[in-house]
């Protein structure tokens, strides 16, 4: 079950801005531009990568998607439905089919729960299967995870990182979702456990059926698990292409910045790229295309203009004047 153009979900012109007070005595607030019209689709069965630095905004929208934070405006499709107003059982209904696995695999579980409840609450909060069925059905799933069947005894403050990110993966597919998006799930892992978590999650896409939009700011991670990627700077996307073209070709002078800050991607030496000043303000983004006070190939046309995200190429978008 898909939508009509074989999409799961269907991001169109999502705005969603923070209030933040000026001081604890104003009344006047800032708004902070978090997401300021973006437009994204997730194929079934399929990974986009998400990609950018800290505070862009990718955590947000990969929250907005599943309506974890309530955008300010634009629609949301999931398997084809407007689910932007869902509310009530309908809206619960919707959630058995998209998950999420967080970045923190020790804050994300609770830790009074043992791991058994804690990957089989989905099924008993749905009513899909008792609590004997429960606990056989949590078993089986920790096993497919790489734990053993007696971690469903445990509590998670007797796991590693690691382990725990495994119990994480265990709660999310464990409704068979369509969905599931990956908010920086290995971050905070050591870089072999990272290998084995990523290879993990590939397996279980395979087996599952699954889409995945893969939140992350390394671009190592993201080449390993993406057909499609997708570039955010200071609330906006700024290109998205498949993977393979992404990295060999960057189209966009913001995707190229950040290409060339990793030594030897791909095996080659990239142009040497140095941005100039400091990422601006969410709070008051810069008029025109929001990456101009940085880039190498600013004019005055990108200081006036915001570049709409545009077909630069076949199958590629960008947000540049001069793509």
């Amino acid at each position: 079950m898909t939508g009509g153009d074989g999409t799961v979900l269907s991001l169109t012109d999502i705005f969603k801005h923070f209030p933040v007070r000026r001081s604890f005595f104003s009344r006047e607030t800032l708004r902070v531009h978090a997401i300021d019209g973006v437009s994204l689709a997730v194929p079934a069965g399929k990974t986009v990568g998400l990609v950018g630095e800290s505070g862009c905004g990718k955590t947000t929208l990969g929250r907005v998607a599943l309506r974890l934070v309530e955008p300010d405006s634009g629609k949301i499709l999931f398997l084809g439905q407007d689910i932007t107003a869902l509310a009530g059982e309908e809206m619960r209904r919707t959630r058995k089919m998209m998950q999420i696995i967080f970045q923190d695999p020790y804050s994300s579980l609770n830790p009074r729960m043992r791991v058994g409840d804690i990957v089989g609450e989905g099924w008993l909060v749905h009513g899909i299967a008792g609590s004997r069925e429960i606990r056989e059905l949590a078993e089986r799933l920790l096993l497919r995870v790489g734990l053993s069947a007696d971690a469903a005894d445990k509590y998670p403050h007797e796991f590693s990182g690691g382990q725990r990110q495994r119990i994480g993966i265990a709660r999310a597919i464990s409704l068979s979702p369509k969905l599931v998006v990956a908010d920086e799930p290995v971050s905070s892992l050591d870089v072999s456990v990272q290998a084995q978590i990523l290879n993990l999650l590939k397996d279980i896409q395979e087996e599952y059926g699954m889409a995945y939009l893969f939140v992350s700011h390394d671009l190592r991670v993201i080449r390993h698990m993406s057909e499609t990627v997708a570039v955010m700077y200071l609330g906006k996307l700024m290109e998205v292409s498949p993977a393979e073209e992404f990295f060999g070709n960057p189209l966009h002078p913001y995707t190229r910045s950040l290409l060339a800050a990793v030594p030897m991607l791909g095996g080659a030496p990239r142009e040497k790229i140095v941005l100039r000043g400091e990422i601006p303000s969410p709070v008051s983004p810069p008029p025109g295309c929001r990456f101009h006070t940085r880039c190498f190939m600013a004019r005055k046309l990108c200081e006036e203009v915001c570049p709409p995200l545009r077909e630069a190429a076949p199958g590629r978008m960008a947000a540049c004047h001069f793509v």
